[in-house]
């Protein structure tokens, strides 16, 4: 077939971009060695509003649109992050149409070439820069699903804001969560609930999310964050709202902090003088004579919401962590957690809420829910 005006344009400035390669990376202070070394590893890229990077209809015709689209785990979502910082799904590359380098250029499907049309450096913000043009991919206008992306000046937005597979989640942390994410997650959170508190935590339970595939960490993230959700408001309360309770089970310990001390505190709501005496003794800290810190160290309090997500069963069969790492499902948490009152036909209305969190959090971090929903 014989080629076209604009394809030729086109080969002629990646070719042009190819050759200028090294010095375009040089006159943005960026080494070559530092491009080179994005994040590797297969996935979901993730982006503003949690949809995910796609290409449309799975198609791999040359120049076929990359969009933003719902995340639904098909292989037109699949990106490969390869050493030399290109992304490449059905083995062709994300590419900038033409190479061009102007606000407002496409962002397209093409043939895997290795010029610098082709490169996106991962930048601490979450950016994905690309060196040939100096600015950034972008979820064009903030569109929603079934928006073709295109680079623009890199500002630093939500929609400029990407999480790469096999990243930890995008997150210098190396959590599968990334704060952007976290943020998106609990919009109206309490300032008490930080991200750092939460990532400071987690060296409590190293297993937490770092267990299994890829889909699997996220998944028990986004569950254990879904419950965290439904207990405290979208992270809003840090104590519960009626303290009236009795939470004083008769033990050897007793209540020193008075009878009525032991009413939820933190994430996961924990309740009741044992629990208090339970997580205390797991994490190092006297929560039975100061149940307080649950409300008051923010590390602390998410490191009980931990130790009861990972050792309790409560009115359940198992842990929620075994419940995520061995494909019993999500609703097995919600049995782990408060079985006893939505589960087999009790309160299914709190029991869907729990599900409508996980299913969008599951979302947000690019990967399916998976089976066994509900309880």
């Amino acid at each position: 077939m014989r080629p076209t005006m604009d394809s030729v344009t086109r080969t002629v400035r990646r070719m042009v971009a190819l050759l200028g390669a090294v010095v375009l990376l040089s006159g943005f202070g960026l080494s070559v060695a530092s491009v080179a070394q994005a994040a590797g590893g297969t996935g979901a890229i993730t982006g503003y509003q949690g949809l995910c990077l796609d290409d449309r209809a799975a198609s791999t015709a040359l120049f076929n649109p990359i969009q933003v689209y719902t995340c639904n785990g098909t292989s037109a979502q699949q990106w490969t992050v390869e050493s030399n910082s290109t992304l490449e799904v059905l083995g062709m590359c994300l590419d900038v149409s033409g190479a061009g380098t102007t606000d407002g250029t496409l962002v397209d499907l093409y043939t895997c070439n290795g010029t610098a049309a082709q490169v996106w450096q991962p930048q601490s913000n979450g950016a994905l820069l690309n060196p040939n043009s100096g600015k950034c991919l972008d979820d064009t206008g903030w569109g929603g699903s079934g928006t073709q992306v295109q680079i623009w000046d890199c500002a630093g937005t939500a929609n400029q804001s990407w999480t790469l597979p096999g990243s930890g989640g995008g997150s210098p942390s190396g959590f599968v969560v990334s704060e952007a994410q976290f943020d998106q997650m609990f919009p109206s959170r309490n300032s008490f609930y930080t991200y750092s508190g939460l990532v400071s935590a987690l060296s409590e339970y190293p297993a937490f999310a770092t267990t299994g595939s890829a889909t699997v960490q996220k998944q028990e993230a986004a569950a254990f964050l879904a419950n965290v959700d439904h207990e405290t408001g979208g992270l809003v309360y840090v104590s519960e709202i009626d303290q009236s309770g009795d939470y004083c089970a008769s033990e050897s310990y007793g209540c020193p902090a008075g009878t009525y001390a032991y009413y939820g505190r933190g994430p996961l709501q924990i309740s009741w003088n044992f629990n208090y005496e339970a997580a205390g003794q797991a994490i190092g800290q006297d929560l039975l004579d100061n149940p307080n810190l649950v409300s008051s160290n923010a590390a602390i309090s998410w490191e009980t919401a931990l130790w009861y997500w990972m050792t309790q069963d409560g009115p359940g069969t198992m842990t929620a962590h075994n419940a995520m790492v061995t494909g019993a499902g999500f609703g097995q948490t919600i049995r782990s957690i408060n079985g006893s009152v939505e589960c087999k036909g009790g309160n299914t209305a709190e029991m869907q809420d729990r599900v409508n969190d996980y299913e969008s959090f599951t979302s947000i971090l690019g990967v399916s829910p998976g089976g066994n929903l509900t309880c």
